[in-house]
């Protein structure tokens, strides 16, 4: 048992160059041990190309590691030695199924090859091996892990090594391939590997680099998607909150109507019916002295008729008149309730749309902006004009796409007409992300967009661009920029064709000059609250605009 503890110690001291017990073991940089000889004969190989690598690992170094003597693991070896078990035959290792089978071997089960020669072209087991360790010539060829890919260094047409690299052709050739390869851009395949080596390394910094970008994105959505469930159950719980005390205010309203109409009634029922009681107490009174007057104008005795009718019983004065209220009563109140249903359902139906729009909003993630002209077309929507926004002096054809400015065009009369101003709106609100190109032409001629709710007369409360409600470039003597009547001049290329560019969630809002290229005129970073609706302006009579078919 304790031979075999030994014996276990010496294979895991073994060099895997030479595959027998170090001789002067020494470290590389990676932390694996072979005999000095055995690693400094792999690296001078690796001179030429400048990148010395582990045989183990292929662990890379630039420039050539020192090595460095490991103390405790040569007096390891040397106490192995001294068992002289070190001298035990060596176990054969025949090669099983997926292994690389030693071409030096005979007969019908060869043994499993350890290394394969770049320079013999052949695989070899651990003793087949040795000599390439002992022979001189031997030593400088170069040995790697055995590879079933030997034969793919071997010319196909001529049975040779394949040592150039043709650049021209982008492949590897042997020497009696140079005819063919006349005139090319060839090296040899060592000076080639050495230069991809070093765009290897390059490459692999860019790729770590990104490594790096992409694990702080990711990072960062992970933080983003947490704050954002975060957010959304905060909202939820703030929502319930909210909506549960609107509801018991309304309720609480609910009841205290309910109790004020039950109150009122009840005192003025109270009052009425002790008005009656009164009234029928007094009618009772009046009938009682009607029969006595009616009996006393029977009496045939002069003197008791004027002594009882000296001394009626019977006010002369007129009684106080008693008026009845027409018969509304509550009506009124029901009348109010419904006033205020209306006006809550149509508050609460505005904010709503707010509310919604502002929920539509939430992001975790916002798209890049398209850079080409094909990438925005992604986004192309299709507009129509409304002919109910359109000012009287603008004429609408071409299916309601194209409009020019013209005097005294009949509309019929709508609350949505534009009044003071030559403008038009389009029928569909926007709210995600969407691209649509103007075609202009005149002196003045404004492209917009709007929220639904701007005003539709006054000068200036109209005016696209001149409130807070819109946003507007104005193609006039170059391209202004408008927003809550502050005006910003912008400068670009001229070009009779714009492209406009929403981002609702994102709060984007770009135009863009459109010929051979797109250039970007101006670009707005806002919150939307409302979906947008395209507009334009024109400022004298021939102006047109046209929305483009993409």
């Amino acid at each position: 048992m304790a031979q075999q503890g030994v014996l276990l110690d010496q294979d895991q001291f073994c060099c895997s160059v030479c595959l027998d017990l170090l001789k002067e073991p020494v470290n590389t940089g990676c932390g694996h041990s072979y005999c000095r000889s055995c690693i400094e004969g792999c690296w001078d190989q690796d001179d030429k190309r400048g990148v010395y690598s582990c045989p183990q690992c292929r662990q890379t170094f630039t420039p050539r590691p020192a090595l460095r003597k490991n103390g405790m693991l040569a007096e390891v070896v040397e106490k192995l030695k001294k068992t002289g078990l070190q001298a035990a035959p060596p176990v054969l290792c025949y090669a099983g199924p997926g292994d690389i089978a030693c071409d030096f071997c005979t007969g019908t089960r060869k043994q499993k090859a350890l290394m394969s020669c770049l320079v013999c072209l052949v695989s070899y087991c651990k003793t087949h091996l040795q000599p390439h360790y002992d022979i001189p010539g031997l030593k400088k060829h170069k040995l790697v892990k055995a590879t079933a890919q030997l034969q793919e260094n071997i010319c196909s047409h001529h049975g040779k090594l394949m040592e150039v690299y043709c650049r021209t052709d982008q492949k590897c050739i042997c020497v009696l391939c140079m005819d063919e390869h006349k005139g090319h851009d060839t090296l040899s395949v060592a000076a080639e590997r050495t230069e991809k080596q070093t765009q290897l390394g390059m490459s692999q910094q860019k790729v770590q680099q990104r490594v790096q970008r992409r694990e702080k994105e990711l990072k960062e959505l992970q933080q983003a998607v947490e704050s954002l469930k975060r957010s959304a159950q905060e909202a939820a719980e703030d929502n319930e909150r909210l909506f549960t005390e609107l509801i018991r205010s309304l309720e609480k309203w609910h009841t205290e109507v309910k109790e004020l109409i039950k109150a009122q009634a009840k005192a003025q029922v109270s009052r009425a019916e002790g008005l009656l009681e009164q009234l029928e107490q007094e009618i009772a009174e009046l009938k009682r002295e009607d029969t006595e007057l009616e009996q006393l104008s029977h009496t045939e005795d002069h003197i008791h008729f004027l002594q009882s009718y000296s001394n009626p019983s019977v006010s002369s004065s007129d009684l106080p008149a008693i008026v009845v209220s027409p018969h509304q009563y509550f009506g009124y109140v029901s009348e109010a309730v419904s006033e205020l249903r209306e006006k809550l359902q149509g508050f609460l139906k505005g904010q709503w749309t707010k509310i919604s729009s502002t929920v539509n909003t939430v992001d975790v993630l916002l798209p890049p902006e398209p850079k080409t002209r094909e990438q925005f077309l992604q986004y192309s929507c299709q507009l129509t004009l409304d002919p109910n926004t359109a000012h009287c002096n603008l004429s609408l054809s071409d299916g309601n796409k194209k409009m020019t400015a013209k005097l005294n065009h009949s509309y019929p009369g709508h609350p949505d007409r534009f009044t003071d101003r030559c403008q038009v709106l389009c029928s569909e609100g926007l709210s995600g992300r969407c691209y649509w190109e103007v075609e202009r032409s005149g002196k003045d001629v404004s492209i917009a967009v709007s929220y639904k709710d701007i005003k539709t007369t006054g000068r200036i409360d109209s005016a696209l661009g001149l409130n807070d409600k819109s946003w507007s470039l104005q193609c006039h003597h170059g391209y202004h920029f408008r927003h809550n009547n502050v005006e910003i001049q912008v400068s670009g290329p001229q070009s009779s064709r714009v492209g406009v560019y929403l981002d609702h969630k994102a709060g984007s809002l770009s135009f863009y000059s459109v010929s051979g290229t797109m250039s970007l005129l101006h670009r707005v970073q806002t919150t939307f609250t409302q979906p947008l609706y395209p507009g334009f302006c024109f400022g004298y009579v021939g102006d047109t605009a046209e929305l483009c078919k993409l």
